[in-house]
This record gives structure tokens, sequence and C-alpha cells, in this order.
């Protein structure tokens, strides 16, 4: 289940290296090669609702094994694509296989563990496989595209499904429909199709205008399909998302932390990287390595840190007291200079923030899928999922829009780092925000939120 975690995660931090090889073998514009990224994150986020419904409705297992063969589908196409449009609809069905996988594999979680004292232990092992996951994809997305071409970027996925598939017939338990009735296909058509549109007109907004016609159209649109969802889900007998549980106190606090932590994280490693490369000069390799030691403390934290002060001092306190960490060491990093170097611009700077990081991850996550009903364990994995990933897309595509508007279309190392720096303190205001939603949100009962896999009520 970590694999899976782990995979989900890389799947979305490998193609960065490959791109301009990409653009120059497929003949991608500047504009339209954004959705190499854009297409697998829109696909796994619309639809993770849908897959966390499936494993309640058809048995976690079951759909666990059904991701990870559409994945290898979607990875067998994006790696042998030769237009553009077979290339972004197989990042598409990666991004599908993905949102099958994730909600199973923490429903698979809670199954495993729910009732054990070891529950903490075994969210800690799967968040940590998350930033292990970014960190291994810029890594191996350079040494792939350097050493061998970038169709391997996609291609190395497929051995390691091959590996999870092996075992989990013998390791996973064999799971029951926990929810009967059909499935909310409406539901799932709406939810997909708003979300999409809404992430597609705030990432095209820098290129055509935010105050355009087209953005406009597009951000009206994907609001008019969430809210026909929503509309959906009140009236349904089989609701893909229980409106009921989103008035759970816990349920919405945690998913908020899990939104802006997305948008802060994921933004801060995607510029620091993008500083690493473009300011200070550092190979593709070089750069996945200078983000090891970042990885390294995230896993010593969430497994070995995380869990006993979560014990000791509940899920809020430990939630807010990560974000603001993070939001410190992202203003940190805001400090950066053109001529600086890794060792004192970099390094304690994002090591703090890594710190952050893990602190809030678990226990919000944790808190998010223990606050629902176990019948429902499936549906609460999915929507927390869409949480944070919807906010990595947000979040970055509102941030690059503040770096390029900042830096310029043909920027020098300093407009770079100027962009870069205003990034950092846009996703340090992110992670500041979530602290004080958390704090002011998240009931006092959270603080001892059960690491015994119990449901709370609302």
């Amino acid at each position: 289940m970590a694999t899976a975690q782990f995979v989900v995660i890389m799947d979305t931090s490998i193609i960065g290296v490959a791109l301009p090889d990409m653009q120059r073998d497929l003949g991608f514009t500047p504009e339209s090669l954004s959705w190499v990224f854009n297409a697998y994150v829109v696909a796994f986020g619309g639809l993770l609702l849908l897959g966390g419904r499936l494993a309640d409705a058809f048995g976690a297992r079951k759909v666990f094994v059904l991701g990870w063969l559409v994945l290898i589908a979607g990875s067998l196409m994006a790696g042998a694509a030769t237009s553009i449009e077979l290339e972004i609809a197989g990042r598409a069905v990666q991004g599908a296989g993905s949102a099958l996988i994730a909600p199973a594999a923490l429903t698979l979680l809670m199954m495993l563990f729910g009732g054990t004292a070891e529950l903490p232990k075994a969210f800690a092992v799967y968040g940590a496989a998350a930033p292990i996951g970014g960190t291994a994809g810029v890594f191996l997305g350079g040494v792939l595209t350097e050493y061998a071409s970038w169709p391997w970027v996609f291609y190395v996925t497929i051995p390691i499904a091959v590996f999870v598939l092996a075992f989990t017939a013998t390791v996973l338990p064999r799971t029951a429909r926990k929810a009967s009735g059909s499935i909310d296909i409406a539901g799932a058509s709406t939810v997909t199709g708003g979300l999409a549109a809404t992430v597609y007109a705030i990432v095209n907004a820098p290129e055509v205008g935010w105050l355009t016609a087209p953005t406009l159209g597009v951000l009206a649109g994907g609001l008019v399909l969430l809210a026909i969802f929503f509309v959906i889900q009140a009236r349904s007998r089989n609701p893909l998302l229980r409106l009921g549980l989103l008035r759970t106190p816990l349920l919405g606090a945690a998913n908020g932390a899990q939104l802006l932590l997305g948008a802060a994280w994921v933004s801060m490693w995607f510029f620091l990287n993008l500083y690493l490369q473009q300011v200070l000069g550092a190979t593709a390799f070089a750069a996945g390595a200078a983000l090891l030691p970042m990885t390294g403390l995230v896993v010593l934290v969430m497994v070995a840190l995380a869990p006993r002060l979560q014990a000791r001092f509940g899920a809020k306190a430990l939630i807010v007291t990560g974000l603001l960490v993070l939001a410190a060491g992202l203003m940190w990093l805001s400090l950066m200079q053109p001529d600086g170097n890794y060792a004192t611009d970099v390094l304690p700077a994002s090591l703090l923030a890594a710190l952050g990081m893990s602190l809030a991850f678990v226990p919000s996550l944790g808190t998010a899928i223990n606050a629902a009903p176990p019948v429902e364990t499936g549906v609460a994995s999915g929507l927390v999922s869409t949480s944070y990933q919807i906010g990595s897309a947000l979040g970055l595509a509102a941030l690059t829009a503040i770096v390029y508007g900042i830096s310029g279309a043909e920027p020098s190392a300093v407009d770079l780092t100027r962009g870069y720096s205003a990034a950092f303190i846009g996703a340090a205001i992110l992670a500041f925000a979530g602290a004080v939603i958390t704090a002011t949100t998240m009931s006092k009962s959270a603080a001892s939120t059960p690491s015994s896999g119990e449901s709370i009520s609302a």
C-alpha cells in the first residue's frame, strides 16, 4: 500500500526533467506542454471520489487491482505515444488508474490496521511514501532521460505495478462490499467535469488572461457543473458523496488542512527544483540529489516522531504546529539570492519546511478518514486525497501565474529569483492560512483523535 502511494506521487513528478525532450519529439507548444502534467492531475483529482465509492461498493482489493491494470495501460500509452493527443490521453488514463488505487489503498490500510495500536505508524509509513515518491520521480526522471529516453519515465511504472500485483493476492485481505446500490454516474461525471474545467481555467489564465472570456467562461462552466453535482447528491438515493458527511466538523477541518498543505508543499517542491536548476545551475541529477535530505527527514519524522507526538498532544496541535513550521521554512526560502548556494540558501530552510510538512500530513490524513463511518471509509479516502491533489493543482497554477507575472517572458537569473521568492511567500501564506483555519474550525476532540481506527460521529 505504501508502494501505491509512492507510485501515485512519483508519476506526478517524474515527467518534469523529460518535458523538453517530449516537446521536441512530439511537437508540443510551450502552452500545451503543461498538460502532460495537468492531464494526470485533473483525471486523478476528478475521479478520486468515484474511486472511493467503487472501493466501498465492490470491495477495496478488487478496485486496487483494477487501478494498477489501468495504470499499466496508461503508462504503455504515454510511453509509446507518437502525437500530442495520444500523450495527453495516456497521462489521463494514468491519472484514472491512480484515482482507483489511492482510495482503495487507504481503505485497505484501515481494514488491516483499524482497531489496533499500530494504525498511527501505518499512516506514518503510508504518508512518508509520498515525499519519497516525489523526490524519486525527480531523481529517476533525470537519470532515465539522460541515459535512456523520455518514454522510460512512463515505462518504469510497469515493473513496479507488476511487483505489487504479484503480492496482492497473498498479502492483502479479501474485501466484501461495504455499500450497496447503484453507482452515481451522473455525480461522477459532473464532479469530474467541474473540477477539470476549474483547474483548466486557472492553469490557462496566465496565458490568455484572468479576465478574458475564455477564462471566465470555462471557470463559470466548471462552477455550474460543481453546483449541479451537489444538487444531484442531495437528491440521489445512492449519492457519490453523502452531503451529511461534509457536515462532520473533523472531516471538513482535516480536508481543509490537506488542501492548503498540498497547495503549499507541492508548490515549494516544484519551484525549489526550478531554482536549483535554472538559477544555481544544477543538473537534473544534482537537483534530485539535493532534495534527498528533505526526503530523509520526512521519513524519519513521519515514522518515528509524528505518531508519538500525536499520541501525546493530539492531532489538532500537531497539524497547527506543522503548518506554522512549514510557513516559517517557506518564508526563509523566500530570502534566496541569485548568487546563493545550496548549503546556506536552500538546505536549512528546506529542512525546516520538510519538518513542518511531516508533522501536519499524517494527523490531518488520519483525522479525515477516522471521522467517517466505517461504511464510507472509501469515500472519505477519496475525498481527502481529492483535497490534497486539487489543492496541489490550484496552488501551483496560481503561484505559477505570480512567478511569471513578476519574472517576465525572458527572465534573467535575478528575475527568476524574484519570481520564485514571491511564490515561496505565497505558499507560506497558504500554509499559515491552513494553520489558522485548523485552529479555529477543528473541534477540541481532535486533540485526542482515536488512533484505534474508531469512527468519530458528527
